[in-house]
């Protein structure tokens, strides 16, 4: 028996030397190699969906990590912690990941939002790597469309030496976002907190601003996708109805941010919620519409790919994520 244990004491010691000997030497990193040499990144963050004849890719853009302090502005942070708890969740801070929507229909190729592009946090930014190994070419992109103004919305569409990423993209907004986000006085007045994000917004589509094309909800701004006002979040904030045959999806954008905290309990409101009220209550409309409805939904800060259902419980609701496929 000893020295059976002596023997896998040594068998244990001699891998973890090999792994030390194995350590990648990446500038201001040092990852423990497996002793297959497999690296230690993930797959490319993109996945492919049908709704009816429309091709949608979820498009990943890694994630930026948050404090949990202070993060539901009408929640105790004991609740909170607990509602993580339940998620399986850390209880001190949330990863928030980025996920867009490349749409392939009649021909085109429609964005919804951009992401971060080159400025957001450091663990975001990996858009354009993922967007490129799904196939794609910037280049190739017809229609750019904005649910709303925050900056991991639209800092993708133009990088911080003012390069505009899309060359060939017609760009939509919604009516009530630009009017809010565009009008001077409302810049001038904004507290300090929020001037930066009028900045970013001047930014990004200040060069482009005559040929921009805004879109009123309720409206079929391109072939199957109609748009659907959703205030709160932000003043023009807009989701989108994508039906195609029998399929029906809901891109919610930021109706809520993470589903463990704010589809089971919609009526928190997250502190980026301009109109918390506001925001809860069209979070809790939504999500009785595509529960009625039986309806898809993709989400911007749900844990990727993003996409699943959404069913009644309790006084909430719980997200269902779809069942991971290899075919279309």
């Amino acid at each position: 028996m000893q020295e059976a244990y002596i023997s896998r004491r040594a068998a244990l010691a001699g891998a973890s030397a090999l792994v030390a000997a194995t350590t990648l030497d990446l500038p201001g990193l040092a990852y423990p190699a497996q002793a297959q040499g497999t690296p230690v990144n993930q797959a490319p963050g993109f996945y492919r969906y049908k709704i009816g004849d429309i091709t949608l890719t979820a498009i990943n853009d890694g994630f930026a990590r948050r404090p949990l302090e202070g993060f539901v502005r009408n929640a105790e942070l004991a609740d909170v912690k607990k509602a993580m708890e339940q998620a399986f969740l850390p209880q001190d801070a949330l990863n928030i990941t980025f996920t867009t929507l490349a749409i392939q229909s009649g021909g085109k190729l429609t964005l919804i939002d951009t992401g971060n592009g080159d400025s957001g946090a450091p663990t975001s930014g990996a858009w354009m790597t993922n967007f490129k190994a799904a196939g794609f070419d910037p280049k190739d992109v017809s229609t750019v469309v904005f649910s709303h103004f925050h900056g991991d919305h639209i800092n993708g569409f133009r990088l911080k030496d003012g390069t505009a990423v899309f060359p060939n993209a017609e760009v939509m907004v919604p009516a009530a976002e630009w009017a809010f986000w565009m009008d001077d006085a409302k810049a001038s007045a904004a507290p300090e907190a929020m001037k930066g994000a009028f900045a970013g917004v001047r930014r990004v589509f200040s060069p482009i601003a005559k040929d921009v094309k805004q879109f009123e909800a309720g409206k079929e701004i391109l072939p199957g996708i109609t748009a659907i006002a959703a205030p709160g979040h932000t003043p023009g904030h807009t989701v989108f109805a994508a039906t195609s045959g029998s399929g029906k999806l809901m891109i919610m954008s930021d109706t809520t941010n993470h589903p463990a905290l704010f589809v089971r309990n919609p009526d928190w409101s997250a502190v980026f919620d301009m109109d918390g009220p506001q925001a809860a209550a069209t979070r809790r409309k939504l999500l009785d519409m595509v529960t009625a409805e039986r309806m898809q939904v993709a989400f911007y800060h749900a844990p990727f790919p993003a996409v699943g259902h959404i069913g009644k419980a309790g006084n909430g609701f719980e997200m269902v994520p779809v069942q991971w496929s290899t075919a279309l």
